[in-house]
């Protein structure tokens, strides 16, 4: 069956998510308007592209999704996490946050579609409520994190970042732990990786995914600065 990549126009609209190509590539071009972000969310679909290249928007079949009371810890990380060797935070540091993501990632070599475009539309949505950051520290200083975005009762994590080890594994474990107490009831991992498998992510067929997702934007969002479960 041939699939079509749809040419969006200044209007604010999107194709069905059910009708993205084989690797999950629905539209392209747009723009990164609070109003377009929060509704490619709500509608499934986020925006992944790397600088210079278009604004491409994606609905991947399956979807890697963490229900939070699955989640799973090692041993090893809840003996880190009780010895509170980090500091860990919410929404303090949100562009921190977002740069130093796209900063560890090229220095990794591994490319970045945290552009300078897509921070400034993230930030907005932080300041307008909606995108939330996780902060990890350690000696005042910095080591690790996550961003992502709320809607209802479902989070839909962008990435993470990690400067010493087991710092991002404590934002994560944090989130999750947060949204589980807050009765969340999926974080969108988006796509497939062995660390978030780890934690108890799974994938899910598209259509479940958007299903769960329409359920769970029947719940008013948490806007605002968010403050850490203790």
């Amino acid at each position: 069956m041939t699939m079509s990549v749809y040419l969006l126009s200044d209007d604010l609209v999107f194709p069905s998510p059910r009708l993205a190509s084989e690797n999950g590539l629905l539209a392209v071009g747009g723009d990164l308007t609070p109003e377009r972000l929060l509704m490619a969310y709500r509608f499934g679909i986020f925006p992944w592209y790397s600088d210079g290249e278009p604004i491409l928007w994606w609905s991947p079949d399956p979807r890697l999704v963490l229900f939070p009371e699955e989640l799973k810890v090692s041993g090893s990380l809840k003996k880190i996490i009780r010895q509170n060797r980090f500091h860990v935070t919410m929404d303090n540091v949100f562009e921190q946050v977002m740069r130093s993501c796209a900063r560890v990632r090229l220095m990794k070599h591994e490319g970045t579609w945290i552009t300078d475009d897509m921070i400034e539309a993230y930030v907005k949505l932080h300041e307008a409520g909606f995108a939330h950051s996780v902060e990890t520290w350690y000696e005042q200083k910095l080591v690790g994190g996550l961003y992502g975005v709320s809607l209802g009762k479902c989070f839909f994590g962008e990435s993470m970042f990690s400067c010493i080890s087991n710092a991002s594994k404590v934002a994560f474990v944090k989130l999750a732990e947060h949204l589980q107490a807050l009765s969340f009831e999926m974080i969108d991992c988006q796509v497939t990786t062995d660390h978030l498998l780890r934690f108890g992510a799974r994938e899910i067929p598209r259509d479940r995914f958007l299903n769960q997702l329409e359920i769970s934007l029947k719940a008013p969002s948490r806007k605002g600065r968010w403050h850490l479960s203790q």
